[in-house]
């Protein structure tokens, strides 16, 4: 199984349609969507420095603003699902459809997440694919990564993941792949050929 991050910069651009279409795909290699927060996680973060709530909390409702993309993915297209837990992942997949993960059920209070703003949706995504011993995780991003081949502390300098993803998949078994615009078409022929698509992520 593939863990795919859907980057949350994407629910504005041209993009997002074919991305959705080449998730929906057929292929060989099942996968799990994981929806970024985007714009719905902003507004958390305008409301905090409004509010001064904790950090804490507003982890929480950044969570739930990723399961608000989610929702509104899976309503673009009848080939994707929501599913919160590991079982409904597999059934989903089951049933010929694309699972899209509703990130809060099984992250709420788990000890090995930070509740906080360097947990972001791409890290997960990597604490994702360890629970499932996912194959791999492929980043899909609205910019393009700034190599063919970085490493995950590079790839976070560059802004492109959070600050706690190279942490995060430290030791990952899975591979790591990142694309950017216009890799629909390579993402397509992986998911038909089982090979990771996209520019190399390597753990550290």
């Amino acid at each position: 199984m593939w863990v795919v991050k859907l980057g949350g910069s994407l629910i504005f651009s041209p993009e997002l349609s074919p991305w959705i279409s080449a998730l929906t795909a057929p292929g060989n290699t099942p996968l799990v969507v994981v929806p970024g927060g985007g714009p719905f996680a902003d507004e958390v973060r305008r409301v905090q420095k409004a509010r001064h709530f904790d950090d804490a909390t507003a982890h929480r409702m950044a969570v739930l603003a990723t399961e608000q993309y989610g929702m509104m993915i899976g309503a673009l297209s009848d080939h994707l699902v929501p599913a919160a837990t590991a079982g409904e992942i597999h059934d989903a997949r089951r049933a010929g459809r694309v699972p899209v993960w509703m990130a809060g059920a099984m992250t709420r209070n788990a000890p090995d997440i930070d509740a906080c703003w360097d947990v972001s949706s791409d890290s997960l995504a990597a604490w994702l694919a360890g629970k499932l011993a996912a194959s791999a995780l492929i980043l899909i991003k609205s910019a393009p990564p700034p190599g063919h081949s970085v490493t995950a502390s590079a790839l976070s300098q560059s802004g492109l993941v959070d600050p706690a993803f190279p942490r995060m998949v430290r030791g990952a078994r899975y591979d790591i792949r990142c694309l950017g615009p216009g890799g629909q078409a390579e993402f397509a022929q992986g998911l038909r050929d089982g090979r990771s698509p996209g520019g190399a992520v390597v753990p550290e």
